[in-house]
């Protein structure tokens, strides 16, 4: 009963914050179910995927999706996942929740500024390495332009084969400040890379649960993905502003209890 409760809060948190919300998936499954960081990521990481991919889809949609784009961040980030992967098999524990804590207070101080309403749409149109075209509305591709997105998602790869997470704190901030692809694109192209690379991380890890951590996994995806649907419902009805502050003050009370229990062990 716990692990779906608490399925069903990540969920809702899921649908009012985006796939970003997922990263307190594995801190409350650590919690319940008294799991490390590599038993927990891929189970959060499921609920990401499936968020994403509901999202990906209603991009593709609308025709915000950069596909191509999103197919060089994925061809280059699910080798990177797998090494993130043996990585993480292979760490001290300890030092794997330092690096999700930290990238949990990542996340947070872009919550803060995107609540602040701190937005790069209109800053000068300066430093944009990746660029849109105009006429055709397709990137204008070329060798720094490449290699830029390739690299962007090599990057989010091995953080989520690393840390089972899905990236989108990465890729959105990189493409805002070196792409002139409006933000809702952004969104919808890095939705699609989670979604790819997501799942070849799950794929990766998922045979090192046991039986009984699989069916539990499930039924807290379950949960997440109902309660997803109930976020998505309440996202309409509240301020965006006010779940975004909502939203980073909680990832730093998490962030900090794991960041201190971590330091403890290593210090032990």
């Amino acid at each position: 009963m716990m692990l779906l409760v608490l399925g069903a809060l990540v969920g809702v948190v899921l649908g009012l914050t985006g796939a970003g919300g997922g990263m307190l998936g594995a801190p409350a499954l650590m919690w319940a179910m008294q799991w490390n960081l590599a038993q927990a990521g891929p189970v959060a990481l499921l609920a990401v995927v499936a968020a994403a991919s509901l999202g990906a889809l209603d991009g593709l949609r609308k025709r915000l999706l950069r596909w191509r784009a999103a197919l060089l961040m994925a061809t280059a980030g699910i080798p990177a996942s797998a090494l993130g992967g043996w990585l993480a098999l292979r760490s001290p524990q300890a030092l794997l929740q330092v690096l999700f804590a930290l990238a949990m207070l990542a996340a947070a101080l872009r919550q803060l500024r995107a609540g602040a309403g701190r937005s790069e749409e209109n800053e000068a149109d300066l430093g944009r390495i990746a660029r849109v075209c105009e006429k055709t509305g397709r990137f204008q591709w070329n060798a720094p332009t490449f290699a830029l997105i390739a690299a962007i998602g090599a990057v989010s790869g091995l953080l989520t084969g690393l840390l089972g997470v899905g990236g989108g704190f990465v890729m959105v901030p990189l493409l805002r400040r070196f792409s002139n692809v409006r933000m809702h694109g952004i969104v919808a192209t890095s939705l699609s890379v989670i979604a790819l690379v997501g799942l070849f991380s799950v794929a990766m890890h998922w045979p090192h649960l046991n039986p009984d951590q699989s069916r539990a996994a499930w039924a807290f995806v379950i949960a997440a993905m109902a309660g997803m649907l109930l976020g998505r419902h309440l996202a309409a009805r509240l301020p965006a502003a006010r779940v975004q502050l909502a939203f980073a003050c909680l990832l730093i009370v998490v962030a900090g209890q794991m960041l201190w229990r971590a330091l403890a062990h290593i210090a032990a």
